[in-house]
């Protein structure tokens, strides 16, 4: 569907397109009127100066041609003429007709009489005709042409005088449309702005700083958000009810298998299999909360802060298992995700790393194009290139020879995919063993923090 700013862009380039085409016509129309009255006046003032020379000259009319002063009636076909009859049928004409004549109209009136002839060399000619009859008795049909070609002209010349005009109007009238839809539209391209803003920063949309015709519409999105932003809290209380409810059941079921094998009753498989309740368990929750959580667009997290105590935690594990931990943490990174969500991953990945490492885990947090990396790498026995997706399924385990569930990876995977982050399994080039690397993309808000 058309966006609301090339609806008003077609209906207002259509608008001015008819507008401007119905103007032109009409103007045309009018200026070809006005050019052609404008010519024939000047005829009729022609046509007069004729019947003022020839009230002197009645008795020897080849006197007019001395009596008008006027070149072109001394030019073969120049295209202005002049001619007079007498009533028995004598004629003399301009030197411009060139012992030529043209036919008088037939009427017997003695009005003025504009009309379209042919004249010398086939060429259209317009004139002036109108039988005088003079003090001396004497009656005379007096006749003045021009050619059509000069009226022929200056239409065209005005027509393409107004052409660029209306160009020019349309030009900036396009101009116009545009100034004003942008104008009109800015308090929606507002209040899109503002809506993210808010729903990044959790302020209210005031609706005095929007157009009257928009205060209800932000009424009902400030109202959506907040019941949207009451949903995802309500799901994240009883994801955490659900959590502690399965807790405690499932720590009294541990307890009591503690007890058994204090009786030398053995019950391996027992303890096996609660350990995956527990992981599927936590990991449904994880996906719960992460789902909720990645709607909450707000959240920010000191990434530097959470790498450096996780650093701390494992770097005390890992000396009590004779390990080490080697951490490179950039300053001021920051993701925009809940915390408790970013440090279960980053708690997997270091759990993961340090149970199969011989001696070393490293740890590296730092920015890289657009996005923030989080890299792990241990001197482990590693995972080969094609059981790296195998490793990433849901309790997929591929050695069986250490305690765990083969769920750490798998709740990283959906932790980082409800905020749109990747997660990807490498070799380590500086280790040796294996190496997962985590991209989570930035907003411009947080690269520049």
């Amino acid at each position: 569907m058309l966006s609301l700013r090339h609806r008003a862009l077609l209906g207002s380039l259509a608008s001015g397109l008819i507008s401007v085409a119905v103007g032109a016509l009409t103007l045309y129309a009018y200026v070809d009127s006005r050019v052609q009255e404008r010519f024939d006046a000047t005829l009729r003032d022609r046509h007069t100066q004729v019947v003022v020379a020839l009230s002197t000259a009645t008795s020897d009319p080849e006197r007019l041609r001395d009596l008008i002063f006027d070149p072109a009636y001394g030019t073969p076909f120049s295209g202005r003429y002049w001619q007079v009859t007498t009533s028995d049928g004598q004629i003399v004409t301009s030197a411009s007709l060139f012992d030529q004549t043209f036919d008088e109209p037939t009427q017997t009136d003695t009005g003025l009489i504009v009309w379209d002839i042919v004249g010398p060399e086939n060429e259209g000619v317009r004139g002036v005709y109108q039988r005088i009859t003079y003090e001396d008795g004497s009656e005379w049909g007096v006749s003045v042409a021009e050619s059509l070609t000069e009226l022929i002209h200056e239409r065209s010349d005005t027509r393409q005088s107004l052409l660029l005009v209306f160009s020019l109007v349309g030009m900036i009238g396009l101009a116009g449309s545009v100034m004003l839809i942008s104008t009109i539209l800015w308090p929606l391209r507002r209040l899109r702005k503002d809506v993210a803003k808010r729903w990044d920063h959790d302020e209210e949309l005031v609706q005095a700083d929007y157009p009257e015709e928009v205060a209800p519409l932000v009424s009902d999105i400030n109202a959506l958000l907040q019941r949207n932003r009451d949903i995802v809290m309500g799901a994240r209380r009883q994801a955490a009810d659900l959590a502690h409810a399965l807790k405690t059941p499932s720590a009294i079921l541990r307890n009591e298998l503690d007890v058994l094998s204090d009786k030398d009753v053995g019950a391996p498989m027992a303890f096996e299999a609660l350990d995956r309740i527990d992981a599927q368990i936590g990991r449904s929750l994880a996906r719960m909360r992460a789902a909720n959580s990645a709607e909450l667009t707000h959240s920010r997290t000191d990434l530097s802060n959470s790498v450096d105590r996780f650093s701390r935690l494992f770097s005390m594990m890992a000396e009590r298992e004779g390990k080490s931990l080697r951490c490179k943490n950039a300053r001021g990174l920051w993701v925009r995700m809940d915390t408790q969500d970013i440090e279960e991953v980053i708690g997997n990945l270091l759990d993961n790393a340090l149970k199969w490492s011989r001696h070393t885990v490293q740890l590296t947090a730092e920015k890289a194009d657009g996005c923030v990396m989080i890299y792990v790498e241990d001197d482990g026995p590693g995972i080969p290139e094609e059981s790296q997706r195998e490793a990433l399924r849901s309790g997929g385990r591929l050695d069986t020879s250490k305690p765990g569930t083969g769920l750490g990876l798998a709740i990283a995977v959906d932790l980082l995919k409800a905020y749109g982050a990747d997660l990807a399994l490498e070799n380590s080039g500086d280790l040796g063993g294996l190496a997962v690397k985590v991209l989570i993309p930035t907003p411009f808000d947080l690269q520049a923090a």
